[in-house]
């Protein structure tokens, strides 16, 4: 069984969150990578809003699930282009090295560069993430109150933990032994396990406003560690890496009897995650999904080119069915909106995806459809 990190506060019931909740469902027998080239560059900050599903997709896939050698899990973010996370110290406390599983599903490992005794943040630096463009961080201002956020972890997408809110008290402060919290963000987006250390974002921009770090164990409020706060410290330790880390100082942790994943769950993912990919026209990340005989047969100008009258793809229902651990069928109704003859159009279509392994990677072996009338 997986092990959560729990605390407890004596005058509120506060939980850290980042042992369990969504991402927790991953088991650790997951596959290395779904497939496909490295994490692709979010959007840096722009000025002018963004919509709320480009912001949520761009963040997404800059997220990652840690995990540490008992099972404790959280989440963390690229905040620099050498592929440093920032993430809460007690989801990484007493360990050198942790798992790191990307949007994309790869699995690396990550080395803890920087901890903090005190403040509940740490930076954690994959080599293999160097050079990818990362989260825009707000640097130059604070969140004030009304300002709309939203919450993101769990990068895999199992009962996504993204909540949305505003920014509803500031200068909030307590302690969690062996922790101090000061000046936090308090928020109306509530923070589920799984949240944990990973980015509060403005829900306009995408810009990260603050680190994810504690929530109410029942109500909607959560608590956020401002980004500005702890951005020189996390700075430090990518330019100078601590030699030697202080001794980890770890909390209760209780046991979680979390049942394992399997291919039936990592294949409806997949295919969720193709359909997120073309409806933000991310042709190049859909395509990598594709198995090989599959790609043999489509070059990806056709790939794209095949897709370019079509936007918003809903599944309106998808089923998953599997006789083994190693492959499984994917069989969904989708509603599209078609350009047909310079105007958009409803079509329905049912669809037929085979999922298996390829080189220990998870892709789209083949696929069919079929118009609905």
């Amino acid at each position: 069984m997986r092990k959560a990190a729990w605390i407890s506060a004596s005058l509120c019931a506060l939980i850290v969150c980042g042992a369990l909740g969504a991402a927790a469902a991953l088991r650790s027998e997951m596959p290395k990578r779904l497939s496909g080239p490295p994490l692709l560059a979010a959007a840096q900050e722009q000025d002018g809003p963004k919509s709320l599903k480009d912001v949520i997709y761009e963040t997404q896939k800059l997220v990652v699930m840690i995990e540490t050698s008992d099972g404790t899990q959280g989440s963390g973010f690229l905040y620099n282009t050498k592929g440093d996370l920032i993430t809460n110290a007690h989801v990484v406390a007493g360990e050198s090295e942790v798992s790191v599983k990307t949007a994309d599903a790869r699995e690396l490992r990550g080395k803890v560069i920087g901890i903090s005794a005190d403040t509940d943040i740490a930076v954690v630096r994959v080599s293999e993430l160097a050079g990818v463009t990362p989260l825009p961080v707000v640097r130059d201002r604070r969140a004030e109150v009304g300002d709309e956020v939203i919450a993101v972890g769990s990068p895999l997408g199992f009962q996504n933990t993204v909540t949305t809110g505003i920014v509803s008290g500031l200068g909030r402060s307590f302690v969690i032994e062996p922790y101090h919290y000061e000046g936090l963000y308090q928020i109306s987006a509530p923070i589920a396990h799984g949240n944990s250390g990973g980015p509060l974002v403005d829900k306009k921009t995408g810009g990260v406003l603050g680190i994810n770090s504690a929530g109410m164990e029942e109500g909607m409020i959560g608590f956020s560690i401002p980004i500005a706060d702890v951005l020189q410290l996390a700075e430090g330790w990518s330019e100078n890496p601590m030699e030697t880390l202080p001794p980890g100082k770890t909390l209760d942790k209780a046991e979680s009897g979390q049942a394992k994943t399997s291919i039936v769950e990592y294949s409806e993912y997949l295919v969720r995650h193709f359909y997120d990919s073309l409806n933000n026209a991310d042709y190049v990340y859909a395509y990598s999904l594709l198995g090989g005989n599959w790609k043999e047969g489509t070059t990806y100008a056709e790939f794209r080119e095949g897709y370019l009258a079509t936007r918003n793809v809903v599944i309106d229902d998808l089923i998953v069915t599997s006789e083994s651990e190693d492959e499984a069928t994917v069989t969904a109704v989708i509603s599209v909106d078609e350009r047909v003859e310079g105007e958009y159009k409803l079509s329905k279509y049912q669809v037929t995806y085979t999922v298996g392994y390829e080189n220990d990677q998870l892709k789209l072996i083949k696929g069919s459809g079929k118009a609905i009338k």
